[in-house]
């Protein structure tokens, strides 16, 4: 099954965050910005800006200080479109789309930003669960441990790094509120 297209909901989220921008601007956020957790190139972001053209989410801006820029805006279209892909769930297959949804949101007391603290909060803490009981499992005395000794060090590794994320989720939750 192919996988959903993802671009035109980072380009709405940008438009919505930021207002207008051109194609540079764009290709500047995701190299300096977006690209810790997301990728796009020239012959990926213009096609797609065209697409959201014909489908209505944006539309172009007209700039009459430099009439050889395109500056794009989000539509009432695009802003719909937007506010309903922030309403699809988060799972585990589709957890990168957090980072992205986050950097969407510019206003701290967002409700969406507890929304989806919540959702990757349980999410997170199911498989912390699973890990730990894998770990539980799998390695119930030292010599399990010593007989596959890399399978309990990525599981170990895994429970550390899912533990983490628990953790900066109930601090970001919390800052959150202030």
């Amino acid at each position: 099954m192919p996988r959903p297209r993802v671009l035109p909901f980072i380009i709405l989220g940008l438009l919505n965050k930021n207002g207008s921008m051109s194609g540079r601007d764009m290709i500047k956020e995701f190299k300096n910005e977006i690209s810790e957790f997301w990728s796009v190139s020239h012959s990926q972001l213009y096609p797609e800006l065209q697409r959201m053209l014909e489908e209505g989410d944006i539309e172009v801006q007209e700039d009459s200080s430099n009439l050889k820029v395109i500056n794009y805006q989000i539509t009432k279209n695009g802003i719909k479109k937007l506010d309903q892909w922030f309403d699809e769930p988060i799972d585990l297959k589709n957890d990168d789309l957090t980072s992205v949804k986050l950097y969407c949101i510019a206003d701290r007391h967002s409700p969406l930003l507890s929304e989806i603290f919540e959702k990757e909060f349980d999410l997170h803490n199911q498989k912390l669960k699973h890990l730990k009981e894998r770990r539980q499992m799998l390695f119930q005395n030292q010599e399990q441990i010593n007989s596959e000794y890399g399978h309990y060090l990525i599981l170990t590794r895994a429970i550390r790094r899912e533990k983490a994320y628990l953790d900066w989720l109930k601090m970001n939750k919390s800052k959150k509120n202030r």
